[in-house]
């Protein structure tokens, strides 16, 4: 499959909310939560105004004009905030693209442009039994810290 990484478009900004939802960690055998979640205040706080902030950085992964994936930071007071120089990271592939090396791809990017911009180091917060653990690991993402069912991790630029 053929696909390309790209600086989101201030237009497709909307989408975020698509892949913020994507994005919740639903263990087998969970029922989903409602789409509405994403409007709860601990949530917004990842794509409210997006674009509208200096740190604000986001890239999209593309099959046939379609987006399929998205990894955006920002400097948020988040689940995986650190300190107020350290942007926070978002990401999610739709899921019939996951697996096939496309959120890789995606973080590869923008850890380059992060790096390219002058920023020490990225965070996040990943639930410890979410499979993508093992992606964030494969990139060089560390485990700073362990919250209740969470992981706190940190990647040096």
């Amino acid at each position: 499959m053929e696909y390309k990484i790209r600086q989101m478009k201030n237009t497709e900004y909307p989408l975020l909310n698509d892949f913020l939802y994507e994005a919740i960690y639903v263990p087998n055998g969970i029922e989903p939560p409602p789409k509405t979640v994403i409007y709860s205040p601990g949530l917004q706080v990842y794509v409210s105004d997006f674009g509208k902030k200096e740190h604000d950085i986001a890239l999209v992964a593309e099959v046939n004009k379609k987006i399929i994936g998205a990894v955006w930071v920002r400097i948020m007071n988040d689940y995986g905030h650190i300190d107020n120089t350290t942007p926070s990271l978002a990401m999610s592939v739709f899921k019939e693209y996951r697996g096939l090396g496309v959120g890789t791809a995606l973080l590869e990017e923008l850890i380059a442009i992060l790096k390219s911009k002058g920023y020490a180091r990225i965070s996040l917060s990943v639930q410890k039994d979410n499979y993508a653990v093992k992606m964030y690991q494969k990139v060089g993402f560390t485990i700073l810290k362990e919250v209740d069912e969470e992981y706190i991790m940190v990647i040096a630029l």
